[in-house]
């Protein structure tokens, strides 16, 4: 399918999660290699919520992290958007079993186009789903203004490794071996083929660091995070 145009590409993106829902946190582990838990613990150290904070994670899928958000944040009301209502079927029962119901509002929504005012939460935060926004500079624009003066907007995301004999091992692996596993573990080829396709488009640690920037956001930090597979950007909202 044609994914060039945003409207497209918002429609097959939402296609794709939407069927895969069930699956999802299983193929995320073959998808960072068991990796994204320790780069979740790792960014939540960064971080550093306090009880009370406030916060709004989009793209927040089965709620893995929102949930994380809730736990560090005590008291604080935290959000998840995602765009994908199975998804969040899938989250609200981990919410659910978690009893953080009273704490965490599960709303579907546009990453680009948040539903809230200005300078309302402490944080900001996207986990695996900034490079599946059709625009991602509208939605990092929509994440810095949603946060408070002095608020930090984080994106934790796969990454481009630039070491050899690393890069190759993993392009072969996410390009070849990926969508395979994706028919085998969850009847889904053409959705994990995109995945890899999704990354390509995708700026790398110093340009996304730089987007960062352009926005206006100040004390930019890029980490990578196994090998470059991944990084974690951070950014804080001027006073």
């Amino acid at each position: 399918m044609d994914t060039n145009s945003p409207k497209s590409k918002e429609q097959f993106v939402h296609s794709v999660f939407e069927s895969i829902a069930p699956k999802y946190d299983i193929m995320n582990d073959v998808l960072s290699f068991r990796r994204h838990k320790a780069w979740r613990k790792f960014t939540m150290k960064k971080m550093n919520i306090q009880p009370s904070n406030t916060a709004i994670d989009l793209c927040c899928g089965t709620c893995d992290w929102t949930i994380s958000i809730a736990e560090a944040s005590q008291t604080g009301n935290i959000v998840g958007l995602d765009f994908s209502q199975n998804m969040l079927d899938v989250g609200k029962v981990k919410v659910d079993r978690a009893n953080l119901d009273r704490q965490i509002e599960l709303i579907q929504g546009n990453a680009m186009d948040l539903p809230f005012e200005d300078n309302r939460f402490d944080y900001a935060t996207i986990g695996f789903g900034l490079r599946n926004v059709p625009d991602l500079k509208r939605t990092l624009a929509e994440m810095q203004r949603v946060v408070k003066p002095g608020g930090m907007v984080v994106c934790l995301e796969l990454s481009k490794p630039t070491w050899q004999p690393f890069k190759g091992i993993y392009y072969f692996y996410f390009q070849k071996i990926l969508p395979m596993l994706g028919k085998i573990l969850v009847k889904r080829y053409e959705q994990y083929k995109w995945l890899p396709e999704s990354l390509a488009a995708f700026p790398g640690r110093y340009e996304l660091a730089d987007i960062y920037r352009e926005i206006g956001l100040k004390d930019v930090q890029a980490y990578p995070l196994t090998g470059g597979i991944a990084a974690l950007h951070i950014g804080i909202k001027e006073r």
